[in-house]
């Protein structure tokens, strides 16, 4: 799901995470990305719910800028927001037999301080999409799609808002990291109730805590926080509707990486501690792979198949990472990675495994990759770091099936209105 066109860029609203070369629908059906053909951009739909993802372009009347938004609806058109004039147009595209089909959908015109409009996640359904535009002093939140009248003022938020997370899949309670008072804090805007804004995460007074991802089935929330670390954000975990505080397991701080979680599977509503989590990691030698589990204390490594359109990829409930890729020879392809759970057993030997470049072993062995079915396979490699759970100094390197978590206050979470 994306193609080495588009190299992904930081979130626009500062400390959010890294942007993917493509965008995945909620439901994971389709996709959408800008493709590169000699010099000229144009948007690309990938359906994925066949038994072979296939590619249709969409090209306009004219090529499209490098930085301009797509995004798949449910129905299998593609949103495309682009800036003319100072002016915010969003369209739908659609293909019409050997040509392309556009309708308009309007514009928004945005005060001259205003930072920046930018499409939020996909919404589960796939019916509507939304725009958050970011001001000096307040965000406000459109919908761009999926109304009567074209462009729709939902609420204004005080704060300068960013990230976006849906936390249900009923598209109603979104997420977003507002910053005032010079700090950001994760809060909940429901879109039913007016855009009514209540807390979400406060770990600390005087922390910056940011929610990066959700899974509305189990309640799974990933967040980035300096509360343990001041002055250096960590990532931890928490759940929706529980008192436990947010934790920040010791395996996710990797020296010289930026890592970032990208899906979380689905489907396991009881047992979130065991939802497999999808990892970007970006560091000297590149971007790749990592998979982790709330209930494990180890990030597994997997190399970045060939053309994976970086930061793309989804779950299935039964626990196949799908990464969407891009090749000269397979210009639209999905590769399928499966990764054991811990107390599976050894991965099975494997000497001429390739690793990663300064990590040592390799990766569990991928299946089903669509653009490269010959690629070379490699073992899962299993790096426990060190943990210092009590905080006093000494490394608690015992084996144990869950992390213990660093005390911290309690974060909010259960406060979450979902009604």
């Amino acid at each position: 799901m994306t193609v080495c066109a588009i190299e992904p860029s930081a979130d626009p609203g500062n400390g959010g995470p890294r942007r993917a070369a493509c965008s995945i629908s909620a439901e994971g059906a389709y996709a959408a990305r800008l493709a590169l053909r000699g010099d000229s951009w144009y948007p690309e739909r990938w359906t994925l719910d066949g038994p072979e993802p296939y590619a249709v372009p969409l090209p306009g009347n004219q090529p499209e800028e490098p930085g301009t938004d797509v995004q798949p609806m449910g129905d299998g058109r593609v949103l495309v927001h682009r800036v003319a004039a100072g002016r915010h147009v969003f369209s739908l595209l659609y293909p019409t037999g050997p040509g392309t089909g556009e309708l308009s959908l309007g514009a928004v015109e945005c005060p001259s301080d205003t930072a920046a409009l930018r499409l939020l996640p996909p919404v589960p359904g796939g019916e509507r999409a939304y725009a958050l535009a970011v001001g000096p002093r307040a965000s406000v939140l459109w919908q761009v799609a999926g109304g009567l009248f074209g462009p729709l003022r939902i609420a204004e938020i005080p704060g300068r808002c960013s990230g976006g997370v849906w936390l249900d899949r009923a598209g109603r309670i979104l997420a977003v990291d507002r910053e005032t008072g010079g700090r950001t804090k994760a809060v909940v805007v429901d879109l039913e109730r007016a855009g009514e804004v209540s807390p979400l995460l406060q770990i600390a007074a005087d922390s910056d805590d940011r929610i990066l991802l959700a899974d509305p089935d189990s309640g799974l929330v990933l967040i980035r926080s300096d509360a343990p670390s001041p002055g250096h954000e960590r990532l931890g975990w928490g759940v929706l509707g529980s008192t436990l505080p947010v934790r920040f397991p010791e395996c996710l701080r990797l020296p010289d990486c930026v890592v970032t979680p990208f899906a979380i599977q689905p489907g396991q509503a009881l047992t979130p501690e065991r939802c497999a989590v999808a990892l970007r990691l970006d560091g000297a030698f590149g971007s790749w792979v990592g998979v982790w589990r709330p209930a494990e204390r180890q990030v597994r490594h997997l190399p970045a198949p060939e053309g994976w359109l970086t930061g793309a990829g989804l779950w299935t409930a039964d626990g196949e990472l799908r990464l969407p890729c891009a090749t000269p020879q397979s210009p639209c392809g999905v590769a399928r990675l499966t990764a054991r759970a811990a107390g599976d057993g050894p991965p099975p030997e494997d000497p001429g495994s390739p690793g990663i470049p300064g990590i040592p072993g390799g990766v569990e062995r991928a299946r089903g990759a669509t653009p490269a079915r010959d690629a070379a396979s490699a073992r899962d490699a299993e790096i426990t770091a060190p943990v210092d759970p009590d905080g006093t100094g000494e490394a608690d390197t015992r084996t144990s099936a869950s992390p213990r978590p660093v005390p911290l206050q309690q974060a909010p979470l259960a406060q979450l209105v979902t009604k």
